[in-house]
């Protein structure tokens, strides 16, 4: 297709990958500093072993036992609430995959020329927002439901091979925000009973 589709998923790229560390460094860390009250660096120190983790597998899932005995044993959560909290937030709490999808879908609507007015938009991020929230752990989950909202808006699904060669590169980023989020709940419900 030419040097310009390839600039094209260079941009893509960077959008995914710009928000999803714009929501790392603002919303994360304004979160474990105002929410679960802890410095954000320290934090991430601790925490960075299950990101790099999550990074190299791209897999929410595979995490789990990582992340069960990081939270309890470098951030000190309780193993009551990390025991409850951590699978399920493996589960529903799938920020990065949220992100990626709303990119991707808008990226594919571009790329067939489909126009997607403010309110069709709004929809269609409800819609992945809501979608995100039960997709499986494992690499590639989330391109089923980005298929199944193009369809669902008119836009082709087939579009879904234009991002294919270079999403295991984005799939490595929202893993690590997934887990991260993951992490940073357990750590906000454990402030909250008092058990951190």
């Amino acid at each position: 297709m030419g040097f310009s589709a390839i600039a094209d998923l260079i941009k893509y790229f960077f959008t995914v990958a710009g928000v999803l560390v714009l929501h790392f460094l603002l919303t994360y860390s304004m979160m474990v500093r105002f929410v679960a009250n802890l410095n954000p660096i320290v934090f991430y120190r601790n925490f960075y072993p299950v990101m790099a983790y999550a990074f190299s597998t791209s897999s929410s899932n595979a995490t789990l036992p990582v992340t069960l005995e990081t939270v309890e044993h470098r951030l000190g959560v309780k193993n009551e609430v990390a025991s409850f909290t951590v699978p399920l937030g493996a589960t529903i709490n799938m920020d990065g995959t949220a992100i990626m999808q709303g990119v991707a879908t808008v990226f594919i609507a571009q790329a067939y020329n489909v126009p997607l007015d403010i309110g069709t938009q709004l929809t269609m991020l409800l819609v992945l927002m809501l979608t995100s929230k039960g997709i499986a752990g494992v690499p590639r989950a989330s391109l089923v439901v980005v298929t199944a909202t193009c369809a669902m808006f008119h836009i082709p699904p087939e579009g879904i091979a234009l991002i294919l060669p270079i999403d295991h590169f984005c799939d490595m980023g929202r893993s690590m925000t997934n887990v991260l989020g993951n992490a940073l709940a357990t750590s906000a419900v454990s402030k909250w009973e008092g058990q951190l």
